[in-house]
């Protein structure tokens, strides 16, 4: 009982670690995102090119958020050690009966030859 009090214990101390690292990227994004948009409207950064850069690193910066918010809340939530197990033990069943399987195939040839 205790190792499941502690493996459930464990499980919420890494997905809050989790949300806790996303919430800090997203603050970290919004002053990103602001500070690239200042430095290019307001002094002036990139001025010599035609296109604005700022959105463009602010948009692949949302890409890359995006992409680590779908890691923590879908990804993680459905695959997670629950669902590690389930499959281990999907596999070792399938495992198992294929073994069965050949272990009654090899008795039966071995019951005709005799």
């Amino acid at each position: 009982m205790e190792k499941e009090v502690h493996e459930q214990y464990e499980y919420a101390r890494r997905r809050l670690r989790q949300k806790k690292v996303l919430y800090f990227h997203f603050v970290l994004f919004l002053l990103g995102s602001l500070f690239l948009f200042i430095a290019n409207r307001f002094f002036g950064f990139g001025e010599g090119t035609t296109q604005n850069w700022c959105i463009w690193g602010i948009t692949i910066w949302l890409f890359i958020f995006i992409l680590h918010f779908i890691k923590v809340y879908i990804t993680d939530r459905f695959m997670n050690k629950k669902w590690e197990r389930e499959q281990i033990d999907r596999l070792v069943a399938l495992q198992q009966k294929r073994i069965s399987q050949l272990e009654s195939s090899i008795n039966e040839e071995n019951q005709s030859k005799i």
